[in-house]
C-alpha cells in the first residue's frame, strides 16, 4: 500500500527546489542532483527513495546566499526580536455580552466562508470565473449552488458530492474547522502553558493521519518515527511554508482577545510542530489579527496588529505590505487580483497552497471587503487559490469585527447552526455550543 506523502514524488522534489530558492538557500552543490532525479521515470524515482531522502537531508542545512535580503527565523525569541516597532496597546473595554457576540460571529463567519469556498476548492480561475459568468453571477455574491443547466454541469465538471449550499444543511467536515476545534480542545486540556510536544501528542491521540495533508502529514509521519518538535517541522518536509499552520490559528486568537502577542505565541507553539519561517508567521499573523479584531476599529488596524507580531523583514510582511500599498494607491479589486495572479502561478501547487500567496488574498479580501461579510468572503474566494481556507480566515476576522448580531441571515441561515468535524464528541455540533465553550475558556484564561 502506498500512501500520499509517505514517498517522495517528482512534485515533492520540484516543490523542495522552489522552496529552497524562496528561502534564499545556496543550492549550487545540489542543483545537479535535483536535475538528475527529475529526469527519472516515476518507477525509477520510486526505487530511489533513499537517494531522494539523502538529498532532502542535505538541503535542510544549506546555507543562505550572502545577499539574501530577509531576516527569518523560526524560534519564538528570534521572531520577537525581529518584530517592527509598533504600538501594541488596545482599548479593551467591551463587556462580556459584546465579546461573546463577537466570538460567535467569528465562528459563524469562519464556517460560512469555508462553506462558500469548499465546493470550488482546487478550481483554477478559468473554471471558476467562466462558470460564474456563464451563470450570470459574476462577480461572486452568493454561495455556489448545484442548480445549473445540464450543459454547464458537464462543461465545468460540477459534481454533486461537493458541498454546494443547496445539497447540504451544514458544513461537512473540513480541515479548516477541524483545527479550530482542535485548538480549543488543546487549550482546554493543557491550559495556557501548553507546549508544542502536547500539540503533537493531541494529533496522535485525536486526528487520524489521513485527515491531515501536506506539511501536517509529513510532521505526523515524523512524530510516529519518534521525532519531536521543532525538528518534526523541517525534516524531509517540502511543504514547510505552506498554508496548513495558518488554518490552525483561529482559536488561539479567540482565546486571547485583546492580547495579540499572546495569541501569536499560542499560534507559534502550534505551528512550530509542522512549519518553519513564513509558514509559522502566517499562523501568528492570523491569531494576532483575531485577538485584536473586536477592538481595533477598522480592518487596516487589524492587519497591522497582526504584522506587529511577525518579523519586519520577512517575505510575508513584504507581500502583505504590497497589498496594502495597492489599496492605498486606489487599485480596484480586479486589478489587485490580476497582480496576485501575475506574481503566483495557480497551476503550480507550491504557489497555489503557499502561506504567502494566500495571505495576500486574505489581505485583499479584508481590504476590498470594506468591513462587510459578503464582500469580504466573496472577494477572498473569487480570487481563487485555496478558496475554502481563505474564505474561512476572512470570514473569521470580519465576523469577529462585526459580531453575530450584525451578520446577514443570507450567509448564516444556510449553516443551520451545525458543523461536522472529525473529532470525537464533536462529530456534528452546534456552532453556538462551540462559541460558548470557547468563550468560557477565554474567560478562564484571561486572568492568567
Amino acid at each position: 500500500m502506498q500512501l500520499q506523502n509517505l514517498y517522495t514524488s517528482r512534485q515533492d522534489l520540484r516543490i523542495e527546489y522552489q522552496q529552497l530558492l524562496d528561502e534564499g538557500r545556496d543550492i549550487g552543490e545540489v542543483e545537479q542532483e535535483f536535475r538528475d532525479l527529475d529526469s527519472l521515470s516515476e518507477d525509477e524515482l520510486l526505487s530511489r527513495q533513499q537517494r531522494c531522502s539523502a538529498l532532502l537531508d542535505i538541503t535542510i542545512n544549506l546555507p543562505l546566499a550572502a545577499d539574501y535580503p530577509f531576516h527569518e527565523s523560526s524560534d519564538l525569541e528570534g521572531i520577537r526580536a525581529a518584530r517592527p516597532e509598533a504600538d501594541r496597546s488596545l482599548e479593551t473595554n467591551l463587556d462580556d455580552r459584546t465579546l461573546f457576540d463577537r466570538t460567535l460571529g467569528a465562528w459563524q463567519g469562519r464556517v460560512s466562508g469555508c462553506l462558500l469556498g469548499k465546493p470550488v476548492e482546487g478550481w483554477r480561475s478559468e473554471r471558476m470565473w467562466g462558470f460564474l459568468k456563464d451563470l450570470g453571477r459574476y462577480p461572486l455574491s452568493d454561495y455556489f449552488r448545484f442548480d445549473a443547466a445540464p450543459e454547464l454541469i458537464q462543461k465545468y465538471d460540477i459534481r454533486p458530492e461537493r458541498a454546494f449550499v443547496n445539497l447540504v444543511d451544514h458544513l461537512p467536515e473540513d480541515d479548516d474547522t477541524n483545527y479550530t476545534v482542535a485548538g480549543m480542545l488543546i487549550l482546554k486540556k493543557h491550559g495556557p502553558g501548553f507546549s508544542p510536544d502536547q500539540v503533537a501528542e493531541f494529533w496522535l491521540d485525536n486526528l487520524p493521519v489521513l485527515h491531515t495533508w501536506t506539511a501536517e502529514r509529513v510532521a505526523y509521519r515524523n512524530f510516529v518515527n519518534g521525532m519531536a518538535p521543532p525538528a518534526s517541522a523541517g525534516f524531509r518536509n517540502p511543504y514547510r511554508e505552506w498554508i496548513g499552520a495558518r488554518i490552525r490559528a483561529d482559536f488561539y486568537g479567540y482565546a486571547a482577545l485583546g492580547r495579540p502577542e499572546l495569541a501569536a505565541e499560542f499560534a507559534w507553539r502550534d505551528a512550530s510542530i509542522s512549519h518553519v519561517k513564513n509558514g509559522i508567521y502566517g499562523s501568528m499573523w492570523v491569531a494576532a489579527m483575531l485577538a485584536a479584531a473586536p477592538f481595533a476599529g477598522d480592518v487596516r488596524r487589524v492587519i497591522q496588529a497582526g504584522l506587529a507580531e511577525i518579523p519586519a523583514r520577512c517575505r510575508l510582511a513584504e507581500a502583505i505590505g504590497q497589498v496594502i500599498d495597492w489599496y492605498e494607491q486606489g487599485l480596484d479589486f480586479e486589478q489587485a487580483i490580476g497582480l496576485i495572479h501575475q506574481r503566483w502561478d495557480e497551476n503550480f501547487g507550491h504557489h497555489w497552497c503557499h502561506t504567502i500567496s494566500n495571505a495576500q488574498i486574505v489581505a485583499l479580501g479584508l481590504l476590498w471587503g470594506e468591513g462587510e461579510l459578503e464582500k469580504s468572503i466573496c472577494r477572498a474566494v473569487q480570487a481563487c487559490f485555496d478558496t475554502d481556507c481563505n474564505g474561512a480566515t476572512v470570514g473569521s476576522v470580519v465576523g469577529m469585527m462585526l459580531g453575530a448580531e450584525r451578520l446577514p441571515g443570507k450567509w448564516i441561515g444556510p449553516l443551520n447552526n451545525k458543523l461536522e468535524t472529525g473529532l470525537a464528541g464533536y462529530n456534528l455540533v452546534e456552532i453556538d455550543r462551540l462559541a460558548g465553550e470557547g468563550f468560557d475558556l477565554y474567560k478562564r484564561l484571561r486572568s492568567s
